[in-house]
């Protein structure tokens, strides 16, 4: 592979002098894209927060969290390729990293965002030919996927304060894809949202997120209390925010969970 020159989803180009072979990875789910990919011995760093696979974090350096990176560390590697991502990472580190290495940053809302995404790692990485199929396969699972309800639902991924996943995020667009009417869809990405509020959406169907917030069964009791008529379900989060190889395994999830008998049942799904 010679050099490169190919356009993030930010509009930026960036320059790879040849095959990536000292990478950093700064977003989770693209860091479990990278292992699907097979670049094991690619990969130098990544966050604390990309627990997939699990044996990356005693066998790459962990270079701070996905908004707390350090910098220092980051570049004490010399990576000739950093993926981040525009909504993961911030601005201040994106650009000071970019004024020493090559990053690339993915700008995920949409299934067809992912794709490309995919796509594109695959380019830098060439590993197009796993990566192709790896896109077909998750179009192929995501066909079958029934809307079986149309149900108004707020998604939660925060508490203290409250927050939501409104339209322009990933979560909305998996929402959508499932059938499901987000009660936030006036809004845009993560809204602050107080009980009032809440009560005014009135949601008939209440799915709490196991991030970035872990919610569990005392959230579901808590917020039962003041929304009794709603149904409360605790989800696996990572089927709706993670935009890459993930998604392979996520319409089988939905599948699973979404059903007319799950939806009627006051047991929790996840």
């Amino acid at each position: 592979m010679g050099s490169l020159n190919i356009t993030d989803q930010l509009g930026r180009s960036i320059t790879l002098d040849g095959l990536p072979r000292r990478i950093v990875s700064l977003v989770p789910s693209q860091t479990e894209l990278l292992a699907y990919l097979g670049l094991d011995d690619a990969v130098l760093g990544i966050t604390r927060f990309c627990v997939e696979p699990p044996s990356w974090k005693a066998s790459k350096k962990v270079v701070g969290g996905t908004k707390k990176i350090r910098l220092d560390e980051v570049l004490a590697l010399a990576p000739d390729l950093v993926l981040a991502n525009k909504e993961e990472n911030t601005k201040a580190d994106i650009h000071a990293l970019a004024d020493h290495v090559p990053v690339w940053v993915s700008n995920v809302s949409t299934l067809s965002d992912a794709l490309d995404m995919i796509r594109s790692v695959g380019q830098m990485t060439d590993t197009s030919p796993a990566a192709t199929n790896l896109v077909d396969q998750i179009q192929q699972e995501f066909l079958p996927i029934s809307r079986i309800t149309k149900a108004r639902t707020l998604y939660l991924i925060w508490m203290d304060p409250w927050m939501g996943a409104a339209s322009g995020t990933f979560i909305d667009a998996m929402m959508t894809y499932l059938g499901l009417t987000n009660v936030l869809s006036e809004q845009t990405r993560y809204p602050v949202l107080s009980e009032s509020l809440v009560r005014e959406l009135n949601p008939e169907l209440i799915l709490l997120s196991s991030e970035p917030y872990p919610f569990s069964a005392q959230h579901v009791d808590l917020i039962h209390k003041w929304m009794p008529a709603a149904q409360i379900r605790l989800v696996d989060g990572t089927y709706f925010s993670w935009y890459g190889s993930r998604l392979l395994k996520a319409a089988h999830y939905f599948s699973s969970i979404f059903t007319p008998n799950a939806l009627r049942s006051d047991q929790k799904v996840g």
